[in-house]
């Protein structure tokens, strides 16, 4: 058997960088410390967290908001119920089936986790702008270009390089799942 695909994996991974706002990066040691560090501020002050993102990307998204919230111990909320993503789509159109809840739910310092392997997605750029707007902190999980529109807008930029579905969501997936499992190995689970 080949593990090319493997170690492609694990080649991507090592070559996966997380830039701040002042676009500062740091390799992916430091960067998940970065990030684990974000999450604990936003436990510890029992702010709102949001996790969003489409087809693949929502589906990390919506595992997110249970493991976080379950494991993690924090406060998530999902924006994935039926009716109210319909209702947005129909009423205000698909790009803002994720804004148009943040401007209702979202508040000053809450956090938005916006997931998406291209990170052009206009549904994930106008909540990033919208969450940038009520001064809530971002992180996005990009990967294929480097340039693309949401690795611009976020607090914290996860970025992938590699331009495979496969591997850029693996990689969004592990890590999340890093971070909450070492939030969970720290603090326990809260029950």
């Amino acid at each position: 058997m080949n593990n090319q695909y493997i170690n492609e994996l694990m080649n991507t991974l090592e070559q996966t960088r997380i830039y701040m706002e002042n676009g500062e990066e740091s390799d992916y040691e430091t960067g998940i410390q970065v990030l684990v560090e974000c999450f604990t501020r936003h436990k510890k002050a029992d702010t709102q967290i949001f996790f969003i993102g489409n087809g693949g990307s929502s589906a990390i998204a919506s595992h997110m908001t249970a493991d976080f919230m379950k494991n993690g111990g924090m406060k998530t909320y999902s924006l994935y119920d039926n009716a109210v993503t319909t209702c947005m789509g129909n009423d205000y159109g698909y790009e803002y089936v994720f804004s148009r809840p943040l401007e209702f739910l979202g508040q000053e310092n809450d956090l938005l986790v916006a997931v998406s392997s291209s990170g052009n997605s206009q549904n994930i750029v106008n909540a990033i702008n919208t969450a940038n707007t009520k001064n809530m902190e971002t992180i996005t999980f990009t990967g294929f270009k480097k340039d693309n529109r949401s690795k611009q807008l976020g607090t914290v930029n996860v970025y992938v390089p590699s331009e495979k579905y496969g591997i850029v969501e693996s990689i969004h997936n592990l890590m999340l799942q890093q971070i909450v499992d070492l939030i969970m190995e720290r603090d326990g689970v809260r029950l």
